[in-house]
């Protein structure tokens, strides 16, 4: 597949709409991290776009106490590809991973 030609403008807007999805992944990072919302609250949002294509895995590092071998682990023990993004969780994942992390 061919990258596609894009004029400066295209490129420029799509520049834009990237920047402003790392920005609000980070600030729902940032929330999760501090406990202004929950992990239940951010699965549930998990049919947004921006929020949908945040990988499990950094979802789960960005918990208070957990780094990147727990949470490997935890991903291992749920039968969880590490590079599944939050939209392709299946619901018997999405409820092992509340009940193991909620």
């Amino acid at each position: 597949m061919a990258i596609p030609e894009l004029t400066d403008a295209q490129r420029k807007e799509a520049l834009e709409k990237a920047k402003e999805a790392r920005i609000k992944r980070a600030e729902i990072r940032d929330q999760l991290r501090s406990g202004k919302i929950t992990l239940k609250q951010v699965l549930a949002k998990k049919d947004d776009p921006i929020i949908g294509r945040m990988k499990v895995s950094t979802l789960i590092e960005t918990l208070p106490g957990y780094g990147k071998a727990k949470s490997e682990k935890i991903m291992n023990e749920l039968q969880i590809a590490e590079s599944r993004r939050l939209k392709g969780l299946g619901e018997r994942q999405e409820a092992a991973l509340l009940e193991r992390l909620g």
